[in-house]
């Protein structure tokens, strides 16, 4: 018989037996919840239903009809409140107050310090007491007022996060304005919002619609660099800063000036969005802001400038909206259109991508790559297919790549192994397991949204880091031969001698995953 290894005296220590209890009727059985109660940890389904339980079916239905998940629960991405915090810390005089566990708000603060916000996140703390009795409501309000100071903010953002709209805090009974700080309240909870691209569109949404009451109640203030002596187009999702300049330069032809990007970067841009001729839907998924600007009679041109085949559709739908003589769309068209098919053809992309991600670009960019040379055999996105992406979902079709919206992980990964590209674009994971895979890859947040994509500055724009990540293939079959067998698994880390396996331990305890994964199917079918 083996001797037994020990680390440490554990085993050693004296353990003191109680006595048993006398018998007694076996308590009622506690329903089986999907997660450790109602804190942060809880399953999906149970904070859901509890915010239902709690009078947010209301929002929780708007927002399954604004963001409609896939095949699958949900794409994997990063906290969804993600977007909308960084849209609020974006915008001049605005103030952001997050509600909920104070492990989700220091990782939410932590990363949007990462990407640059210069400005502190408040924070209304709350315990199990001042959560069920309604007293967190109460510091919610008592917070705002303290911080209404019309010299510092025009507007105070407050974000309910899971738990507190799981309990139902009602940030809707908050007042709309304190001495004149406009005081907007929304719900972003993990559970009712996919992802964080689309959780920017619900605080757009939500102060597109303040702003739109305000301008039907009255006059407004003019925004800080006055109103544009052309019919404007309103530019809806976040893009590279140079792209609105391009497509301004685009639209001058036509009589028409780019408007404000929306999100915007301070309130009184929301009035010169509301105020255009059309919205440009550049990312497609922005739901509640369309619907605030179709309240306000406004049409909504999908696609966007990108590439040849893209520049001369959008210009022409443009031409449709504004109601603009076909030959002076046709002008415009022959001015930017030669350059940018000699952006094209001047550096080639020739080699298969797949290309994947979660910012709400990845069609545009595959058109864009695919006009260069590229063959696209896989489009993957984890936002939903509206209306305004149709044209480009077409065109994609129609040059052999497969889309796929609401894309997991699994699925990226999946058309990576099948296709073994010469370069993959995706998340980190995947980039992470191309490169395990010895396939030249690319982080698309960072490598590919950085860089402009419209009209011929944005043309060749991508070329360049494309073919430069697809000639490292001999490198990274180099490394991937170097590290072979090393870092996987129970080699993963730094050992000294060679690791102790226990698979008794891992199959128990994967007998003990398979019997939870039978009690949950078993509770679905109920």
């Amino acid at each position: 018989m083996s001797e037994e290894i020990t680390y440490d005296a554990a085993a050693d220590v004296e353990v003191t037996m109680g006595e048993g209890r006398e018998e007694s009727p076996a308590p009622a059985p506690a329903p089986d919840l999907a997660g450790d109660g109602m804190g942060c940890h809880a399953g999906a389904a149970e904070m859901e239903k509890a915010a239902r339980m709690a009078g947010k079916s209301e929002i929780l239905d708007q927002y399954a009809k604004d963001y409609p998940q896939g095949p699958h629960d949900k794409p994997q991405s990063m906290c969804p409140a993600f977007g909308s915090l960084r849209v609020g810390l974006r915008m001049r005089r605005t103030a952001t107050v997050l509600s909920g566990s104070a492990c989700c708000v220091y990782g939410l603060t932590f990363v949007s310090h990462f990407y640059g916000a210069r400005r502190s996140v408040g924070y209304v703390p709350f315990n199990s007491e001042t959560l069920v009795t309604g007293k967190l409501f109460e510091d919610i309000r008592e917070a705002v007022h303290d911080m209404a100071d019309p010299e510092r903010y025009d507007a105070i953002v407050v974000t309910n996060l899971c738990v507190p709209t799981a309990s139902g805090v009602p940030l809707r009974l908050l007042p709309s304005e304190i001495n004149g700080v406009r005081i907007v309240g929304i719900d972003v909870p993990g559970f009712g919002i996919p992802t964080h691209a689309e959780a920017k569109d619900v605080l757009a949404g939500a102060m597109l619609n303040y702003a739109r009451q305000e301008v039907e109640a009255g006059p407004v203030q003019a925004p800080v660099s006055g109103k544009s002596d052309r019919p404007t187009v309103t530019l809806l999702g976040e893009m590279f800063p140079a792209d609105p300049i391009g497509i301004g330069g685009m639209l001058a032809p036509l009589g028409l000036a780019a408007g404000p990007v929306v999100p915007c970067r301070e309130w009184r841009e929301l009035y010169s969005a509301l105020d255009c001729g059309a919205v440009a839907a550049i990312h497609p998924f922005y739901t509640a802001a369309i619907r605030e600007f179709e309240a306000a009679g406004r049409p909504i041109v999908g696609s966007a400038p990108v590439g040849h085949d893209g520049t001369a559709a959008w210009l022409a739908n443009i031409g449709d909206a504004f109601g603009i003589a076909a030959d002076k769309v046709a002008a415009s068209q022959n001015a930017f259109l030669p350059a940018i098919r000699e952006a094209l053809a001047r550096t080639p992309v020739k080699g298969t991508i797949t290309l994947s991600g979660y910012e709400g670009s990845e069609l545009l960019v595959a058109r864009l790559l695919i006009e260069s040379g590229a063959d696209i055999p896989y489009v993957g996105t984890a936002c939903p297919k509206t209306a305004w992406s149709r044209d480009d979902v077409d065109w994609l079709e129609a040059h052999g790549a497969k889309v796929k919206f609401r894309a997991s992980l699994e699925d990226d990964c999946a058309a990576m192994e099948a296709i073994k590209p010469d370069l993959a674009v995706g998340t980190t994971p995947v980039v992470q397991k191309g490169k395990e895979l010895g396939i030249p890859s690319l982080y698309f947040t960072n490598l590919i949204s950085a860089r402009p994509l419209m009209g011929p500055m944005g043309a060749g724009s991508l070329q360049q880091v494309v073919n430069a990540a697809m000639g490292n293939k001999d490198r990274m079959d180099h490394m991937r031969d170097f590290f072979e067998g090393v870092g996987h698994g129970d080699t993963a880390g730094v050992w000294e001698g060679d690791p102790n396996l226990r698979p008794d331990f891992r199959a128990a305890h994967q007998k003990k995953l398979d019997k939870q994964t039978r009690a949950a199917k078993a509770q679905e079918m109920i």
